[in-house]
């Protein structure tokens, strides 16, 4: 079995990124790792995104399901706070023990440019190691210029500009309902995954949102603060799993999490 295919099992994953502690720290649910991670690995998470120095530190607790985050910026950086800069590459990632790695392009801010000739680069090392690439593509820079008449508020090329530079699946956000996330997952040949979705949701809320997007041809999460702040991080990513793989409804999928 391929490394893609225990990643994304049947092209669908649930994915729970955790190197936001890099961004911001101190957070909530990121300050024990080592005890995250078991916990996830325990819920059954596709895979675990993560800055290469936990997935050295750490990934031997949910070994072979650990892709290393390439991008990286903090609160501090001011006028460049939303410019992610390469940090390390594929084949450290792979010594350091991971399946895939992952870069993110924050569309319509000042160093787009920089960031896409990065996710370029990174790509064509990916395709000649044979190791899959996750591309996190977020329409939210200063300088979006949305088309006219695009109701998935530039997802949609969010989505286009991950496939068109060889990412093998893409993370991007929630357009807020099914008839504008399914044009978004038909825009693309790859497998397409939501982001956390709102801040302050509640798990049903959350829940809800995940069945939408599998619904609308979806395929999967890409979640974190909805996962590692909750207060059982297993527990929800058995939900997800029961929503993403097993196609149950949300009531369903939390009454066999136990939430």
């Amino acid at each position: 079995m391929s490394d893609l295919e225990v990643l994304l099992p049947g092209g669908r994953g649930v994915w729970i990124p955790i190197d936001h502690g890099l961004s911001d720290f101190p957070s909530k649910g990121l300050e024990n790792l080592e005890e995250l991670i078991a916990l996830l690995a325990v819920g059954g998470a596709d895979a675990i995104v993560a800055q290469k120095g936990v997935v050295s530190a750490f990934g031997d607790l949910h070994s072979g399901h650990m892709v290393a985050h390439l991008s990286a910026s903090t609160r501090h950086a001011g006028a460049r706070t939303t410019e992610k800069v390469l940090v390390g590459s594929v084949e450290e990632s792979i010594r350091r023990g991971a399946s895939g790695v992952s870069v993110q392009v924050n569309m319509g801010a000042p160093t787009e440019p920089d960031m896409i000739e990065i996710m370029g680069s990174v790509s064509e090392d990916c395709n000649l190691l044979g190791v899959p690439l996750l591309g996190m593509v977020y329409p939210r820079g200063e300088n979006l210029n949305i088309m006219d008449g695009d109701i998935t508020g530039g997802a949609a090329h969010a989505a286009r500009l991950a496939f068109e530079l060889g990412c093998d699946v893409v993370k991007t956000k929630w357009t807020g309902d099914i008839e504008s996330f399914s044009l978004v997952c038909n825009s693309v040949p790859i497998p397409v995954l939501i982001a956390g979705g709102p801040a302050g949701a509640t798990t049903l809320e959350i829940l809800t949102i995940v069945h939408q997007a599998m619904s609308a041809g979806g395929g999967g999460v890409c979640m974190g603060r909805q996962v590692f702040c909750h207060d059982h991080p297993d527990r929800m990513v058995r939900a997800l799993r029961a929503i993403v793989h097993d196609g149950v409804d949300v009531v369903e999928a939390m009454a066999s999490a136990g939430l």
